[in-house]
């Protein structure tokens, strides 16, 4: 495939008029959305009050001011005076002739189906509430929550949150060593999981590794095991995740909360050091995946919302919040994505008629090598894809659109992060998109692209910034102020660096081009990984690719390129791609070294993860490595680094 020049998706009148930007626009008083966007960023308390009318934010007590900067733009304080527990907005759907709608369908791997609608999640949500209350586990305890994505994964995250304590997300596929730093980092004193759960038809049992995390966890009280289909293990400390709401009563009440207390620690990996724990507020994180939902993802009450996702990782809060703020449908599916064959996705969105699908770009790299099954279900219900977590390259945007999308449906690149909550870049579907490309700053967002000095850039690869503090944006890392403020506000005073490379487009929007820490830069040229891993992606023989530097007594660096090979493969990959490259980026910019393996580490959101690719490569210490969902991978990667070829 090779990309299209020009725009890749243009909105039809219909499109642009049924818009939920466009009613917002209305609702401010401006004329299209570019006006909404410059409204947003001069006057967000102004945004902010039409925004929580239109997401229909329930407020237990009306706020007083939109935001308090006394302690300085790191650490503002949010609608000030309000109270609320964003859990209470989910429910009121139920009040509104929702009640019998599907809020969660979950779909197993086996096929099997468990759904409730909305007025059936609020009172079992009320019961297992009350079910932990009366266990012990109160306001502002933490909670780590390590479930596989469907109906008690949600109940339990929203109950949570209902009582007022603080959920702490823990990856499905994490060893002991990974869940006992995050939980003993936060105190948590408890932890709610899955037994295990299937993957291609195995069961991949998680209890043992709660078990022996528990052993060294001694602020953890109790755990409460979900049982898994032929697998219900019991220990000391643990109870039946099914018995916590048998006997509790229905009608306890949500904790009343501050817009700024916390409901969520969620930890993220650095390039160095521990896990950051990101606290995120109920007047913060919830509001702006709502706002997202709806500016974003045009999202509506009755529409079926599908992004398989990992409950670990801040896609698990986001797509609960992305559909239950919103009055939608969320369908949920705890398998492999091609079990029992490619075909899976499309049958699930046939299956529940689902309007907006997500996916990562390795998902669709995998769907496109594998069209005519991953097609064969009927995707006309589709009104709007989404990609994120990592870098999309144009071939594969397109074919997403035109396949999955049908030439109909945008593409919706979205990204921003665990310590964001949402999008600081994204698109609308009201604007015209470019493959790859983001149509716009988030609403609300104050973005820039700036140089080492901070000095705004554009048409050129620059350091993706915030000016100004924003809804979601996190408290702080749990405990550490110290940190929080060296990892985005150490570098320029008064911005916020987020770690992306971008560009700002002459065109208006934005692209990126990878992590700053993944920078490459040959002989004083820099560029970003994600430039070369698209343009070797060109090539039909290669299905997945990921581009590092590594050190060089010459050129300061060089660039190092890994290629997974599609059956379309020539006889010499490496000569291959070395050459295009060549010819694409110029032969500054020639690979030292393209190496063929059989797969790449990433993340279980099918995240390619750089950092270790290069620290194996260059013979350096891996780092945090729980995290990684395929351990295989690593062992591809030190079979063709230097160390092990003499």
């Amino acid at each position: 495939m090779n990309a299209a020049s020009g725009e890749a998706w243009q909105p039809s009148p219909r499109q642009i008029a049924e818009a939920n930007v466009t009613e917002i626009a209305r609702r401010l008083g401006v004329a299209d959305f570019d006006a909404l966007q410059r409204l947003s960023v001069e006057d967000p308390a102004a945004y902010w009050k039409v925004i929580n009318d239109y997401c229909q934010i329930v407020w237990s007590k009306p706020y007083e001011h939109y935001a308090d900067l006394s302690r300085g733009k790191q650490f503002p304080q949010w609608f000030v005076g309000g109270e609320l527990n964003w859990t209470d907005s989910v429910f009121a759907w139920g009040k509104r002739g929702a009640e019998k709608r599907p809020a969660v369908i979950a779909e197993s791997e086996d096929g099997s189906l468990t759904q409730v609608t909305y007025a059936e999640l609020q009172q079992r949500v009320e019961r297992f509430a009350a079910g932990l209350s009366a266990r012990g586990i109160n306001r502002g305890d933490r909670v780590g929550l390590l479930m596989e994505s469907g109906v008690e994964a949600t109940i339990s995250f929203l109950a949570i949150a209902y009582l007022g304590a603080l959920v702490v997300p823990l990856f499905s596929g994490f060893g002991s060593d990974a869940i006992v730093s995050r939980l003993s980092a936060c105190e948590a004193r408890a932890i709610i999981a899955t037994a295990g759960f299937h993957r291609r038809g195995k069961l991949v049992d998680t209890s043992a590794v709660v078990i022996e995390a528990c052993k060294r966890l001694p602020t953890v009280e109790r755990v409460i095991l979900k049982a898994a289909v032929e697998h219900s293990p019991q220990f000391a400390l643990s109870e039946a995740w099914s018995a916590i709401e048998q006997d509790a009563p229905a009608g306890f009440a949500a904790e009343r909360m501050g817009a700024n207390d916390p409901f969520m620690v969620i930890y993220t990996s650095g390039t160095t050091g521990k896990p950051k724990g990101a606290v995120h507020v109920h007047g913060g994180l919830p509001l702006k995946i709502a706002h997202d939902s709806a500016v974003h993802f045009d999202v509506k009450p009755g529409d079926v919302f599908f992004w398989p996702a990992d409950m670990g990782w801040i896609a698990g809060a986001l797509i609960i919040c992305s559909t239950l703020m919103r009055g939608a449908t969320l369908v949920c599916y705890d398998g492999a994505p091609d079990f029992p064959d490619w075909s899976r996705m499309s049958r699930l969105v046939e299956r529940h008629k689902v309007t907006q699908y997500g996916s990562a770009p390795t998902l669709i790299r995998g769907l496109a090598a594998h069209e005519a099954l991953a097609t064969k279900g009927d995707l006309s219900s589709v009104r709007l894809l989404i990609t994120a977590g990592e870098g999309i390259d144009p071939d594969h945007f397109l074919w997403y659109q035109r396949h999955f999308g049908r030439d109909l449906a945008p593409v919706i690149n979205y990204t921003g992060g665990t310590e964001v909550s949402g999008a600081l870049l994204s698109s609308v579907i009201a604007k015209p998109i470019l493959p790859t490309a983001f149509n716009t700053a988030s609403p609300g967002v104050s973005v820039d692209v700036v140089d080492p000095q901070g000095r705004s850039i554009s048409e050129t690869v620059g350091e993706l910034a915030v000016r100004e503090p924003f809804v979601g944006m996190t408290r702080s890392f749990w405990q550490d102020d110290e940190r929080y403020l060296e990892t985005y506000w150490s570098a320029v005073p008064g911005l916020w660096l987020h770690g992306d490379l971008a560009i700002r487009l002459r065109e208006g929007g934005f692209m990126l081009r990878g992590r700053s820490d993944d920078t490459i830069k040959v002989a004083g040229k820099r560029l970003g990984p994600a430039e070369v891993e698209e343009v070797v992606l060109e090539l039909a023989g290669i299905n997945e690719a990921a581009a590092i530097g590594v050190d060089d007594p010459v050129k300061g660096q060089k660039l190092v390129v890994f290629v997974v090979p599609s059956d379309k493969a020539g006889a010499d990959i490496p000569k291959e791609v070395s050459a295009h490259v060549d010819v694409r980026l110029g032969r500054p910019f020639r690979p030292s070294h393209v190496h063929v393996v059989a797969m790449l580490p990433k993340t279980k959101s099918s995240k390619v993860m750089r950092r270790v690719i290069r620290s194996l490569y260059s013979g350096l210490p891996a780092g945090d490595l729980s995290s990684v969902d395929n351990e295989a991978a690593l062992d591809e990667i030190r079979r063709v680094a230097p160390a092990a070829n003499g």
